[in-house]
């Protein structure tokens, strides 16, 4: 066999733009069709499926509409906002705050996402982001055994998730409250890994972590009016 029969198939280069990767996420995420955001965006379906698919350059007023269609802000849907925290923006003028119960705080949880968890044990207490996935009612995640995050290993910690709409000052937050254990069970271990939806962000992390919830509780902030002016 010649080293040319031997080369892998090219990887074929992406398509689209992360604009529309965006704008389809965005879309997605608030349950909305095409033809549902064209036409609150005074755009026609075959045009916002070309910027959500294609390497589109739309104009200013465009993404005016489109952002306020989908409920966000410009600076969302270009990536202007990537690098900055969120919760940038002005409060709502007459914010709501909502207790939420466990079932809505689960279903805010999902299946799977990126969470903080707390850790104190000996030294001061330090948070650490963690890819975490929802099995059999308790939150797991992997990490390597002389990480912060195994540090809670019988030990007591929390998990914060959150969600802030800065375009209306908007958000929730679900904290998970128990004890921390390794999996130390093979099978286990390899049940875990075969229901994970997705995998740490930095490399291979070999150890499982469960952190079994006894108390869950969360908050919603729903604006009832409109933004009051940022402060510099």
């Amino acid at each position: 066999m010649s080293d040319q029969e031997r080369a892998p198939n090219p990887v074929p280069p992406p398509t689209g733009s992360d604009l529309g990767r965006r704008v389809k996420f965005r879309r997605q995420h608030l349950g909305l069709t095409r033809e549902e955001v064209a036409a609150r965006a005074a755009a026609s379906p075959r045009y916002l499926r070309h910027v959500e698919e294609e390497p589109a350059q739309p104009g200013a007023a465009f993404l005016l509409r489109l952002a306020d269609a989908l409920d966000t802000t410009v600076a969302e849907l270009v990536g202007g906002t990537v690098e900055f925290p969120p919760g940038l923006a002005g409060a709502a003028a007459r914010p709501e705050v909502l207790v939420l119960d466990t079932a809505t705080c689960w279903a805010h949880l999902s299946t799977h996402g990126v969470g903080r968890l707390a850790v104190t044990v000996d030294d001061p207490p330090a948070i650490f982001p963690v890819n975490y996935t929802v099995a059999d009612g308790k939150i797991v995640f992997r990490t390597a055994a002389e990480s912060g995050p195994a540090a809670a290993a019988g030990h007591r910690a929390a998990l914060e998730v959150d969600h802030l709409d800065d375009a209306f000052g908007e958000g929730w937050s679900v904290l998970v409250v128990g004890p921390a254990r390794m999996v130390t069970d093979t099978a286990e271990a390899h049940r875990l890994t075969a229901a994970a939806r997705s995998g740490p962000w930095v490399g291979a992390r070999p150890l499982w972590m469960v952190l079994d919830p006894e108390r869950i509780t969360g908050r919603r902030i729903r604006a009832t009016g409109f933004l009051a002016p940022a402060t510099s």
